[in-house]
């Protein structure tokens, strides 16, 4: 724990080693994930529509092409913009964190090496997130604006293989919480019936 950073701030820590009660990055992680996730598959689904659409019309559901279209830009937009508060929160929480030294993961790596290239991956992740969006915007606005199909079939490639890498990376992030134990003490008193609020001495 970087406790001249704890004083600087003057925080007040919880039983989590937060100055607040619950860690905000694990679920703006899942925000981001859902968002972008979200964003690709229907971006697959509008660039299928021709096979998927006597499906629809036998089922008595009334879908348009540009409507999946729709749903995959504004929720890949939505991951950019959130995906700027889930590293920055996950930076912070990483600063107060404070594993035990001489512990491995199931992958072999200490806390140090996890947290570190959980971080960086994190950093990396951001500004793909971001290009891809930049990316997407251009074909929706510029590049394809007038085609049935919005999205090129390189930039879906490339979606799905940014689902493996946020897979690996979220893997690395649960490792700190599963096996380093990192911001997770609330959750262990809850499950040994102890109360969160008041911290064993």
């Amino acid at each position: 724990m970087n406790l001249q950073l704890i004083d600087q701030l003057r925080l007040r820590l919880g039983a989590n080693g937060l100055p607040y009660e619950i860690p905000m990055h694990p679920k703006l992680v899942h925000l981001t994930l859902g968002l972008f996730i979200i964003a690709i598959l229907f971006d697959i689904a509008g660039s299928i529509f021709p096979i998927e659409k006597p499906i629809f019309k036998f089922l008595g559901l009334t879908a348009i092409r540009s409507g999946f279209f729709d749903v995959g830009w504004y929720n890949l937009l939505g991951a950019a913009v959130i995906t700027f508060f889930t590293v920055g929160f996950g930076f912070f929480e990483l600063l107060l964190a404070n594993p035990a030294v001489n512990q491995k993961s199931d992958w072999g790596l200490n806390p140090s090496w996890t947290m570190l290239l959980h971080g960086l991956g994190g950093i990396v992740l951001l500004w793909l997130i971001v290009a891809m969006t930049v990316w997407r915007g251009l074909q929706r606005y510029h590049w394809r604006k007038d085609a049935s199909r919005q999205v090129q079939w390189f930039y879906l490639l490339v979606g799905i293989a940014m689902m493996g890498i946020l897979y690996v990376h979220g893997t690395l992030g649960g490792q700190l919480g599963s096996e380093f134990g990192i911001h997770v003490t609330a959750a262990q008193l809850i499950q040994e019936g102890a109360n969160p609020n008041i911290l064993p001495k």
